[in-house]
């Protein structure tokens, strides 16, 4: 919490316009300072205020919100008469805007340091919010003691009045808070106890319909607690003063700080903080609670239709968790009223995401310096920060749990998993490719590993920045791609290469019509003519699977310049090869392989899956012809990524696929971070394609090809960095394929 544990801020809200909301936060701030002779300041925190508080109050003020919140001199308690406005009879002010012709839009964050300042000087702070939720609203709410909700009789203004207590609800906030304020009661309209009822909170104060004494004030721009001080509407909000004063909110603030005492039906468990154990089981508190809520969430809504029925639609989906987080936030004010405000909303937050997200996975997901998520059962899940895998503190509360959220990632998908089909792969909504394996597979639960998506992709400059590769080599990728070099990518693991295929695809001539395959899709092409397949799986029959190689031959039928193949991992590399020998220039994908020569096994290997009966040369050829260059990328010992090799695939010599090594890294020490430092060189080989390829108007200083000459840009940033003005390669005119 900001606010000063000392200090009581309340907000004032309405459920619509025209409620007396505004004229009920001045005089209650008024009875507050009259009654208990304390120091009050009054907040004008309308989204839609064009000052009603300076009329009601009749002031000119010093400063708005937003002026506050720009507040550079020193916060001491002689600046503060030049924040807040004074009053004739000691309330202190501070306005929303000047006038109607400005808008409230703070710097909230800025805001909310100032206003913990004040915090400290005053006993009260009434806030009136209006009856719009934005940021500022939403975090003032959030440091609240109590909001006192405002209506009146009019059965529309109840119905609009449980409008915004569904929103408080959703906005997680305990219903303990809200304070029920009926304005305007006459002996028409709905009885105080049918509108309690109607609202589900209890009506802490009734105020008088006296027009002839509002107005009366208004015109005189005096709060007419301050200048009718006898009057049946006055003494009401004394009466209002002294309810909440009494013990009311002391019991919120106490609430709202105290550390939490468990639920009785949880025994053995002494707090709900992370650190309290179950002795009885060895589920924390915490988790218990959360199984409890998510068992009752279960019996009150059917999530698993409500799920399937938003079918993406962005509307319904908001739809779904606002009235889920209703729910949740009934159900636990149910289980654990005393549970403390930060506690309260970390639990709602949690179930939220397990009941209709992916759970604990979602901070990690949200983390930009998380690339790797390895789930080893329920109770250990293990990410990968700047290359090193470390262990992460949080946990899902079951392996059925962990269940659920695979579910929910592949079925939407139309891919399933169970006992029959015990392992998947599937991507998320925003592209980060998935691999679950569940029981009987898994021994030790279900296991599941996420590849985040990086949004954009990784550019070249930002390769060059972290060391990856130099750029004369970046230079000699672009001419090879845009001239039409088939290229494969090689590397182990999580080394990176659809990464750097992602990269190089961005060479591609957006002229060009490309077609991309993949299993989980993850490639961002920037082109505008791209048609991206994506495999299927078997349905529930076993029948109707589109494999990478049924989407290889087909791609063949739909007149692509480039096919690019996410990855070749079966008998489809056959089918990349010939695609690569019939025209189809400039295409690319990705094998696991630990070098160059490596490679060229390993698509001899999938070759031969294909079931076609090929003698060993005839499949050695169509590599050699077929695939012009290897590019081939390491995870190093240190963690991190670089491509450690530029080789051309030359022709045949004899029974053996000939290579010609272009570039290389060569390690030569450990810094002092035990970090690997390197050179980038060249090796000397000229590859055959050049001459083709200066005969279409590429013009390539072949000096970089220079034996052992050391290329601009090391392992190190600051080198890489440095090669930028490395003149490397030029090309003039449009090219052609090589």
């Amino acid at each position: 919490m900001i606010i000063s544990p000392q200090c009581h801020l309340i907000a004032v809200m309405g459920g619509k316009g025209g409620v007396g909301k505004s004229v009920f936060a001045a005089n209650f701030a008024a009875a507050l300072m009259l009654e208990l002779r304390t120091q009050v300041l009054l907040l004008d925190a309308d989204a839609k205020s064009c000052g009603d508080q300076n009329i009601i109050l009749g002031l000119r003020p010093n400063k708005t919100i937003g002026e506050v919140a720009q507040f550079v001199g020193s916060l001491t308690p002689q600046a503060i008469p030049q924040l807040v406005t004074a009053h004739p009879s000691g309330l202190a002010y501070i306005a929303a805007v000047r006038g109607p012709e400005e808008i409230l839009n703070p710097n909230v964050e800025t805001f909310m340091k100032q206003l913990e300042f004040l915090s400290r000087h005053f006993k009260f702070i009434v806030a009136d919010l209006g009856n719009e939720i934005k940021d500022l609203q939403k975090a003032l709410m959030l440091e609240a003691t109590a909001i006192t909700i405002i209506t009146n009789p009019e059965v529309l203004v109840v119905n609009q009045t449980q409008r915004l207590i569904n929103e408080l609800l959703t906005a997680t906030l305990p219903a303990d808070m809200f304070q029920l304020i009926i304005n305007k009661a006459g002996p028409t309209g709905l009885a105080p106890q049918a509108i309690a009822q109607s609202l589900r909170i209890p009506v802490v104060g009734v105020i008088p319909n006296d027009e002839a004494t509002s107005m009366g004030a208004l015109q005189r721009n005096q709060p007419f607690v301050i200048s009718q001080r006898s009057a049946p509407i006055t003494n009401a909000y004394h009466e209002i003063v002294r309810k909440l004063t009494g013990g009311t909110l002391q019991k919120l603030k106490s609430m709202s700080r105290a550390s939490v005492s468990a639920p009785s039906s949880f025994s053995g468990a002494a707090s709900l903080g992370s650190g309290a154990v179950d002795s009885g089981n060895g589920t924390d508190a915490r988790n218990a609670l959360k199984i409890r809520i998510h068992t009752e969430l279960i019996k009150t809504m059917d999530l698993k239709k409500g799920i399937t029925e938003t079918n993406n639609d962005p509307a319904k989906e908001t739809a779904l968790k606002q009235k889920t987080l209703q729910t949740i936030t009934q159900l636990l004010d149910r289980e654990a009223p005393n549970t403390a405000r930060e506690e309260r909303s970390r639990v709602i937050k949690e179930v939220v995401e397990e009941a209709l997200g992916l759970g604990p996975l979602e901070d990690l997901l949200a983390d930009p310096a998380v690339t790797e998520i390895m789930v080893n059962g329920h109770k250990r899940i293990f990410v990968e920060k700047a290359g090193k895998i470390q262990l992460s503190p949080v946990t899902f509360t079951s392996n059925q749990h962990l269940r659920n959220v695979i579910e929910r990632i592949v079925t939407p998908l139309g891919r399933r998993i169970d006992e029959k089909t015990p392992y998947v792969d599937a991507r998320l909504k925003d592209g980060s490719r998935v691999n679950a394996v569940i029981e009987p597979l898994s021994i030790d639960g279900p296991a599941v590993t996420i590849r985040k998506f990086k949004k954009g992709g990784i550019s070249a400059e930002k390769y060059l920045e972290y060391g990856s590769l130099s750029k004369a080599m970046i230079d000699f990728l672009k001419i090879c791609v845009e001239n039409g070099i088939n290229i494969v990518v090689s590397g182990g693991t999580g080394s990176g290469k659809t990464s750097l295929l992602n990269m190089l695809s961005g060479y591609i001539p957006a002229s060009e019509r490309v077609v991309t395959i993949e299993d989980a899709a993850e490639l961002q092409m920037q082109q505008e003519h791209v048609v991206r397949l994506e495999t299927r799986p078997a349905n529930m029959e076993g029948v109707g699977a589109i494999s990478i190689r049924d989407l290889v031959k087909n791609a063949l039928r739909m007149r692509p310049d480039r096919i690019i193949v996410g990855e070749t991992r079966d008998g489809a590399a056959l089918d990349m090869l010939q695609a690569m020998n019939t025209g189809h220039d400039g295409s690319m994908t990705t094998t696991h392989a630990n070098s160059p020569r490596e490679c060229i096994g390993r698509l001899e290997t999938l070759c031969l899956m294909s079931g076609m009966d090929l003698p060993l040369r005839a499949i050695r050829e169509q590599v050699a012809s077929a695939v012009q260059l290897i590019v081939q990328i390491q995870r190093l010992a240190d963690g991190s990524r670089k491509v450690t090799s530029i080789t051309e695939v030359a022709g045949m010599q004899g029974e053996t696929v000939t290579l010609g090594e272009v570039f290389f890294f060569r390690e030569t020490e450990f810094d002092k971070n035990r970090k690997i430092v390197g050179q980038f060189l060249s090796k000397g080989h000229i590859p055959t394609f050049i001459p083709k390829l200066q005969q279409k108007g590429v013009i390539i200083h072949q000096d970089i090809f220079s034996i052992e000459q050391k290329i601009p840009g090391s392992s190190n940033a600051t080198s890489a960095l440095g090669g930028l003005g490395n003149p490397g390669f030029k090309k003039t005119g449009t090219g052609g394929k090589g």
